[in-house]
């Protein structure tokens, strides 16, 4: 579905363009043409594709979707594929933008993602002086604006890190907080997916030979890059933390089991020495004096008491009880 197709020149909004006109605004050299669509069908892109002259390959990745986040040049053209992450219900939703630039155009289509970029457009054409950078300036603030909406999500994360390892000593159910760790474990692995490649990918965009449409806008991309490495650093720094916390989750349950064994090791033994008493004295020899002697009852059981008092006392000040 196509959502704008405007046309751009010196910086300044040109005129709202027809599709089948963009070709002719295209190869205009002081003009660059920025159309943007959302879950476009594929006779949509094979449109675009003949009035931008998109490369077969790009197009044919954009089709198929579910591309690796990615940067690739095909002539004096880039083909970007980023991805998109949003918090829905509590799970973390991938979406995917194709971002395809050239000299004096720039087309995007976003897959499975609510958030538009219309904010993108407005805040770039209220800065024609940045604009007129062209198509390398607007790439930029499409991958900025993505960027941008990952540090709310990386913030959610961090703030349910803590949560959870609060709780560990707490005394809730460990059971619970091994799989509330889990699962934040694969919702930081799913945004790290998105992050990672990125980052090795914008590289490419500043420093040593970059693509000539990105030439003019290289601090632009090394800002982006700057806040992809401080994000992944971060996502690193979080996955080191949930193995720990889930090691800790486990000693802590190891802890309590121990607890529970000493304290069952206690009364057993307490109750084997009674079961030792019982036993020698419930054989019914002959000659026992004991079997016939008048103070042997309560003798007896004051010895089983006595004995199992004093395991008790023992276990007690050894704090197995």
């Amino acid at each position: 579905m196509l959502i704008n197709c405007v046309a751009y020149q010196n910086g300044r909004k040109l005129a709202d363009l027809p599709v089948a006109d963009i070709s002719d605004y295209v190869a205009r050299d002081d003009t660059f043409v920025w159309v943007a669509m959302r879950d476009a069908s594929a006779p949509e892109i094979a449109e675009m594709q003949h009035e931008f002259g998109l490369h077969e390959l790009a197009v044919e990745d954009a089709q198929r979707g579910h591309q690796r986040p990615k940067i690739e040049e095909y002539g004096d053209s880039l083909f970007v594929v980023v991805k998109t992450v949003e918090m829905e219900k509590d799970e973390l939703v991938l979406g995917e933008i194709d971002i395809f630039v050239g000299h004096n155009y720039v087309l995007s289509s976003r897959q499975n993602s609510s958030h538009g970029f219309l904010g993108v457009r407005a805040r770039a054409e209220r800065e024609p002086h940045l604009l007129r950078h062209g198509a390398g300036f607007v790439l930029y603030a499409l991958m900025d604006a993505v960027v941008d909406r990952y540090f709310p999500l990386v913030d959610a994360l961090e703030s349910e890190l803590e949560q959870i390892e609060d709780r560990i000593f707490t005394g809730d159910s460990q059971r619970d907080n091994i799989e509330q760790l889990y699962e934040l474990k694969r919702k930081v692995m799913t945004l790290r997916h998105a992050v990672a490649p990125l980052l090795d990918a914008i590289g490419k965009l500043h420093g040593g030979r970059v693509p000539a449409v990105c030439v003019s806008s290289q601090e632009y991309f090394r800002d982006v890059h700057d806040h992809l490495a401080r994000i992944n650093g971060i996502l690193d720094s979080m996955r080191d933390t949930i193995a720990t916390a889930i090691q800790v989750n486990l000693s802590m349950i190891a802890l309590d089991e121990g607890e529970v064994n000493k304290r069952l090791a206690a009364w057993a033994a307490i109750f084997a020495v009674l079961t030792a008493f019982a036993g020698i004295w419930g054989m019914n020899f002959e000659v026992m004096p004991e079997l016939k002697w008048k103070y042997g009852y309560p003798v007896a059981l004051a010895t089983m008491f006595s004995a199992s008092f004093y395991l008790y006392r023992k276990f007690r000040k050894a704090r197995w009880l």
